[in-house]
């Protein structure tokens, strides 16, 4: 059964040129100890890494780490800068150059599409020509310029999604009021806001009746579900005793919990192992975060392969192969 990562990123340099261009005060990039850096803000965001533009360098390191196939996505900001037609272009573009990856290296690549989210009509079409060109799922970062992802005016791109029964990466980006909680100093979003992000989507997807509605999603939370595992019981004891809790569900908040999807991008044994046990075996899918700087192909999967063997076969692949049928 092959190695499956589900968490892992490709970028272009027509994208990179664009948000030189477009990214306005926003987002910048500048050098910062020699290497290019995207900031947020004025503030180091994201650092580039060779590995992001380079699907033969990405090949070579997938061997080298005993990884079969990559599903790769665009990371944050995507393309949630820049306009409306700038927005949808960037998006095509971004999923071309995927599709033509899955061409060049067929038995290795597949791909999550990218979205104009903001532009939900646009959004739409654009999931139909990705799919008809090969995208398996659905990215989307974990807030949209701030707007939840459960925004009513995003209900037409997550019912044609859901029609299609794709599988959708909620990948964090900067949750919003960074700025003010002063998390750009010490690199906190990296390390602490990307997955309160995820926790806070995923969360208000729950309590919102969003897996109620949207039946056939499958919703991948990425780094291990962020701090859902953790949370489990904290989020039953709100629901018992707090009515606003129950305005849209009408059962325990931990009982979604192994309806969804999570990535096993923690770097913790014990953490893994309580992502296992809480989301179940059959739910928890091998990612790797590669590229990135804190991205670890070896590692990820090193924690993967010290689980119990049944939950091990399932986390390296056999789940990827069944969401995504591959």
């Amino acid at each position: 059964m092959p190695v499956i990562d589900v968490h892992t990123h490709m970028l272009n340099d027509e994208w990179l040129n664009r948000i030189r261009e477009y990214g306005g005060q926003h987002y910048t990039v500048r050098e910062l100890k020699g290497q290019d850096v995207i900031h947020m803000d004025g503030a180091p965001f994201m650092t580039l890494m060779p590995g992001m533009f380079d699907y033969a360098m990405r090949i070579e390191n997938m061997d080298k780490a005993g990884v079969d196939i990559a599903i790769v996505s665009l990371t944050c900001p995507s393309v949630s800068w820049g306009g409306q037609e700038l927005s949808n272009d960037t998006a095509r573009m971004i999923n071309d150059d995927m599709a033509a990856a899955q061409t060049t290296y067929p038995d290795r690549i597949r791909w999550f599409a990218t979205l104009p989210w903001e532009y939900p009509d646009l959004a739409v079409e654009e999931l139909t020509r990705a799919c008809d060109n090969g995208a398996v799922g659905v990215f989307v970062t974990a807030n949209i310029r701030g707007r939840s992802l459960t925004d009513s005016d995003l209900a037409p791109v997550w019912a044609a999604i859901d029609a299609r029964g794709l599988p959708v990466l909620v990948h964090p980006a900067a949750p919003p009021g960074v700025g003010e909680m002063d998390m750009f100093s010490y690199n906190l979003v990296a390390s602490v806001g990307f997955t309160f992000d995820t926790t806070l989507a995923v969360s208000r997807m729950i309590f919102d009746g969003f897996f109620d509605t949207y039946k056939n999603l499958k919703i991948i939370a990425a780094h291990g579900g962020g701090y859902l595992p953790y949370l489990a019981g904290r989020l039953d004891f709100c629901y018992q005793n707090m009515p606003p809790c129950r305005e849209k569900i009408s059962r325990p908040p931990s009982t979604y919990l192994p309806e969804i999807y999570y990535d096993s991008v923690l770097f913790a044994q014990d953490a893994l192992e309580l992502c296992v046990n809480v989301g179940g075996a059959a739910n928890v899918l091998y990612g790797s975060d590669y590229p990135h700087n804190i991205g670890d192909m070896k590692g990820c999967l090193s924690r993967v392969d010290s689980l119990p063997a049944e939950t091990r076969r399932k986390v390296r692949g056999d789940n990827a192969m069944r969401i995504f049928n591959l």
